[in-house]
């Protein structure tokens, strides 16, 4: 796999119609498969009602704001295999939050970036309330910059679902009144996130400093320190000396690395 996230890429307005979603995507992840073509899929979730929505033009937008980008053509492809893996094997709800979070927010763009660099740098100034004004104006700053228009109403509904998300996934806390919650990710997701990254061709330092961890809010040491916990839980081999670090993995693949997370390995 590569690392596709850094390719230029125009703003979507999909978060005004679809947020977080959690447990759609979880549907569908379940039910997906590689065998039948994309709109085939489509055609018999919609019959079946799987989704239990009520009418085909809601599922028909889930589709096309929601999952097909983010977990079929988002960054990686086929991101659903990779939640699939932990779905399979029945891993706690704490441990895919975290997975289908990342994944979301490597399809959504506009949130990745909200996350990686507004947020990120509001945590650090201990700024923790969020209002859907400054987000719209974030927002409208960033279409600008990029050569896009939206109007009003739609910035501010793309602003609403790019808070609900990140409320729905445990990044920021409360309804009305949102401020950043604590952050907490579990170490198996941790791991899990790690050896998918280095799937894409990331690995040392690199790997260490990666922009994804921003999206946990978390800087260099506290990634470091996680690396070292896995390490000691046995899920990756870590070494640093200076400015040089190394991650290593006795899995041969994601299968065995899911197996090792969620303790199935023989």
């Amino acid at each position: 796999m590569a690392d596709t996230l850094k390719e230029k890429k125009l703003y979507t307005a999909y978060l005004q119609k679809c947020s977080a979603h959690l447990d759609d995507m979880r549907i569908l992840v379940r039910c997906w498969d590689s065998s039948s073509p994309v709109d085939e899929q489509k055609e018999r979730i919609i019959q079946q009602n799987l989704l239990a929505k009520d009418t085909k033009s809601r599922v028909h937008d889930i589709f096309r704001c929601a999952f097909i980008p983010r977990f079929v053509k988002g960054s990686p492809p086929e991101a659903w295999k990779v939640a699939r893996c932990l779905e399979d094997r029945g891993a706690a709800i704490e441990i895919l939050k975290p997975l289908y979070y990342w994944i979301t927010a490597r399809g959504e763009f506009l949130l990745y970036q909200y996350v990686t660099e507004e947020l990120m740098l509001q945590s650090r100034q201990y700024e923790t309330v969020i209002t859907i004004n400054e987000t719209s104006r974030w927002i409208q700053e960033k279409l600008a910059q990029s050569g896009q228009k939206w109007s009003e109403n739609v910035v501010y509904r793309v602003a609403s679902g790019l808070l609900s998300s990140l409320r729905d996934f445990g990044i920021l806390e409360g309804k009305v009144q949102k401020r950043i919650a604590s952050q907490y990710i579990p170490i198996e997701t941790f791991s899990f996130i790690v050896y998918i990254l280095s799937s894409l061709g990331i690995s040392g330092q690199n790997l260490l400093h990666h922009v994804d961890w921003k999206l946990f809010l978390m800087d260099v040491p506290v990634v470091e320190r996680l690396l070292l916990e896995a390490h000691q839980y046995g899920f990756l081999s870590f070494s640093a000396a200076g400015k040089i670090s190394r991650v290593d993995f006795k899995v041969m693949n994601m299968e065995e690395m899911a197996d090792a997370i969620t303790g199935r390995a023989s």
